[in-house]
């Protein structure tokens, strides 16, 4: 009963990014993947070959009935639309992987005596082989009650991955941070690749030149942790330097100095726990961010 309840037969509602590399990489764990459904059935059967060539059927409710725990792991506004087109019995689990929904939108599931539960990988996906080589040794955000929650834990063990346990009321505020860590630091280096420009620099040679800073800065931060690693003329309170930048952007690139001037106030708080800079230095650096 103890590996029933570890190891549940699976059973995925869409095969997209999300779906096709929790499927391959879970069945590589030894779960047993039983059905797949999708609205293209060209994304199913390429789930179904990857994953151990689980049976491809056409519809949700076949899924269900196959599976003893079952991702919905369609878009996140379809996930209460699916989820709410199935009969579910007890005993069985529902599970989708968004980031910023909590279980709440399972609730028909829940109602009619099944587990629900989230598993969302706190990952950047930008395509399939990309999202199956990322996935293990990533952090997960679990959301249930158990025993399912248990289950959850274990195929975060199983990936190798860590989890964290959170409540319904946090998903919103952590998928936020998922935004900023991730979604804009893509933003973030567009905006430097935009000044490389203004010297002549094409888009594609800046960001090769920016990578190998980028990854020192994450080595950092992995390595070193906050506030220790933070460095630049924030953190040296070199007041001199951050002058020039606000001078030469106001001249070159406008548009971008809103963005500098919010980023090195938010930074301050960061250099001051350093212990790198006094109050009094804060202070003068805040001042001129426009920040008193």
């Amino acid at each position: 009963m103890a590996q029933d309840r570890f190891r549940p037969t699976l059973g995925f509602i869409g095969a997209g990014t999300t779906g096709t590399a929790l499927a391959v990489r879970l069945a590589g764990c030894g779960y047993s993947v039983a059905a797949v459904s999708s609205r293209t059935l060209g994304s199913a059967q390429r789930l179904a070959g990857r994953a151990g060539g689980c049976l491809v059927v056409s519809g949700a409710q076949e899924v269900a009935d196959a599976a003893g725990l079952v991702f919905i792991t369609t878009s996140d506004d379809a996930i209460s639309q699916v989820a709410g087109s199935v009969r579910w019995h007890a005993g069985q689990s529902v599970v989708h992987c968004s980031g910023a929904h909590s279980v709440d939108v399972l609730d028909v599931p829940r109602r009619q005596g099944a587990l629900a539960g989230c598993f969302h990988p706190l990952q950047t996906f930008a395509g399939i082989d990309r999202a199956i080589e990322l996935l293990p040794r990533s952090t997960f955000a679990l959301e249930a009650e158990e025993p399912l929650l248990s289950v959850l834990k274990d195929m975060t063990a199983a990936l190798e991955g860590h989890g964290v346990v959170l409540g319904a009321g946090d998903k919103v505020v952590y998928h936020a941070a998922a935004v900023f860590a991730s979604n804009y630091l893509v933003t973030i280096v567009k905006l430097a690749t935009d000044l490389w420009q203004t010297f002549g620099v094409p888009p594609e040679q800046a960001t090769r030149a920016l990578v190998p800073l980028l990854r020192g800065t994450l080595t950092n931060i992995e390595g070193i942790g906050l506030p220790g690693c933070l460095t630049g003329p924030v953190a040296r309170g070199d007041t001199g330097t951050i002058r020039k930048h606000l001078e030469a952007l106001r001249d070159k690139a406008p548009s971008i100095l809103e963005a500098y001037r919010e980023l090195g106030s938010s930074t301050v708080p960061i250099a001051l726990a350093r212990g790198k800079i006094d109050d009094l230095k804060a202070k003068e650096l805040l001042e001129l961010f426009g920040k008193p």
